[in-house]
């Protein structure tokens, strides 16, 4: 394979980070699964490698080329066993080219002059029972463009590999690091404005709060402040699936996030996750009340619409609630949503098309009394907040 052939820039995911445990250990960046304590000079020495020396030439039939940076981690989550990825860039739609993951198997960042087949057979060969460092090892050995690849593996048991090639363009090393909660961690970077990012994305990781996901953006976020892509910021991604194996994959990816263009590609990032999380609480209602739960399936409606106060969440709480039977909640929840001044009138005429696709109940007259909500908007805050949240007996 040529060693341009689909290549495309590539940035690394920031996550915000829970504070963990502050001893911890570096693996050493040779690609095996060796670790040295961390603070010993060996360490320092072999987890980042800077590449200051002269180019040599590009390989043989190569007749275009175009430098990809970014910076990224890749990580185990020690509480969960998740696995994930993000990455940020100068470069459109980083999302789309750097991060992989499967379930159950690994996570792999492949950026720099970025070859994309890194990622889905660093996965095949972790599936097939190599370690990450053996998939990296493989893979590199193949790869006569090696010298400009920054890859990073992980696979689902926690054994971390990075590379770093000679020739990716200053600043640029990786890290790797194993915390006391068993969270393991790489992160990798390129092009960079200054030295030190990884080691600032290490810190950004242990020092951040919030769970698994945001931890990711944190150390995006530490790696900007650090001084990030020398040319600057563009998009953003996050990626996290499940650390157990399944034949539902598509069931397992917990968070995929991706910024394509933005000129605050981690403020965006950070605000659809928080987002994501409201989406999350408005399923685990539903879920509630598919199992009879009202109390839990309330508690996660108000909380979805205390997030993100989307006026569809009002609408679909509704009719779930006046699936379940809870009249009295679904009026208050669907008034919401009728009285938006832009919208209202759409979702009335919604709530009448879902019968006939056996969506709400075929009741002309529960029907008639839904849609004569909204008119006299006369309850109190309190009020309104009563019906919407306390169980109907």
């Amino acid at each position: 394979m040529g060693m341009f052939k689909g290549m495309c820039p590539c940035v690394p995911l920031a996550i915000v980070i829970v504070i963990v445990g502050a001893s911890a250990n570096y693996f050493n960046s040779a690609g095996d699964d060796s670790q040295t304590p961390a603070g010993s000079e060996q360490a320092a020495a072999t987890a980042t490698k800077t590449t200051d020396k002269a180019a040599n030439p590009l390989p043989a039939g190569t007749d275009r080329w175009r430098p990809v940076a970014t910076y990224s981690i890749v990580a185990r989550d020690g509480k969960t066993g998740n696995l994930g990825v993000a990455v940020q860039s100068h470069w459109f739609s980083v999302g789309s080219v750097v991060p992989w993951a499967e379930p159950g198997v690994g996570a792999v960042a492949t950026q720099s002059l970025v070859e994309v087949s890194y990622g889905p057979k660093g996965l095949t060969l972790m599936r097939e029972g190599k370690s990450a460092a053996k998939a990296l090892e493989e893979l590199t050995a193949q790869d006569e463009g090696e010298a400009y690849r920054q890859v990073a593996m992980i696979g689902a048991t926690g054994e971390p590999a990075a590379h770093t090639g000679d020739l990716c363009i200053a600043h640029a090393g990786n890290v790797m690091m194993r915390f006391e909660d068993g969270t393991v961690i790489s992160v990798q970077a390129n092009m960079m404005e200054k030295e030190g990012v990884p080691e600032a994305m290490v810190a950004g990781f242990n020092a951040g709060r919030g769970e698994f996901p945001e931890r990711l953006i944190a150390a995006l976020i530490a790696a900007e402040r650090a001084g990030g892509d020398i040319r600057g910021r563009q998009s953003a991604a996050i990626l996290v699936v499940s650390g157990e194996p399944t034949d539902e994959p598509w069931n397992e990816k917990l968070v995929d996030i991706r910024v394509e263009d933005s000129q605050t590609p981690l403020h965006e990032l950070g605000r659809l996750l928080f987002l994501h999380k409201a989406y999350q609480h408005m399923d685990a209602g539903d879920k509630a009340l598919e199992v009879g739960d009202k109390r839990r399936a309330l508690t996660e409606y108000r909380i979805a619409a205390q997030s993100a106060g989307r006026t569809e969440m009002y609408f679909w709480t509704g009719v779930a609630l006046a699936n379940a039977g809870l009249e009295k909640n679904a009026a208050w929840w669907l008034e919401q949503a009728f009285t938006d001044k832009e919208t209202g009138d759409a979702w009335r005429e919604l709530l009448q098309r879902l019968p006939a696709s056996k969506l709400f109940p075929d009741d002309k007259e529960l029907l008639e009394r839904f849609l004569a909500i909204g008119s006299d908007a006369d309850a109190t805050e309190d009020e309104a907040a009563d019906k919407g949240d306390s169980e109907e007996k």
